[in-house]
C-alpha cells in the first residue's frame, strides 16, 4: 500500500467507508502540511482508531504536530502517536 489512494481502497475493502467530506480533509490536510503518503496513512489510522470515526479536525491537528516537530519517517510518526495516546 505505497499512496493515500492505495490505503483508502485497502480501508474501503475492509467495509471502512469514509465520506467525501473525509476524503476532502485528507486530500487538503496531505497538501497544507506536505506530509509524505507515509506520514498520511498513520495519520489516518490513528484518527481513526483515538477517535471511532474520523474527525477531521484531529486528523488536521495531528498532521500539523508531526510536521511542527519535524518527523517525516514512520517509525517516528509512530512513536509520536504513541506518545499522544498515553
Amino acid at each position: 500500500m505505497g499512496t493515500v489512494q492505495d490505503y483508502l481502497f485497502h480501508l474501503q475493502t475492509k467495509g471502512f467507508k469514509l465520506s467525501q467530506e473525509a476524503l476532502g480533509f485528507i486530500m487538503f490536510g496531505q497538501k497544507y502540511t506536505g506530509a509524505s503518503d507515509k506520514i498520511v496513512k498513520i495519520a489516518i489510522e490513528a484518527t481513526l482508531k483515538h477517535q471511532r470515526d474520523f474527525d477531521g479536525s484531529y486528523f488536521i491537528a495531528l498532521l500539523e504536530g508531526l510536521k511542527r516537530d519535524h518527523i517525516e519517517d514512520e517509525k517516528s510518526a509512530q512513536a509520536y502517536v504513541r506518545r499522544l495516546e498515553s
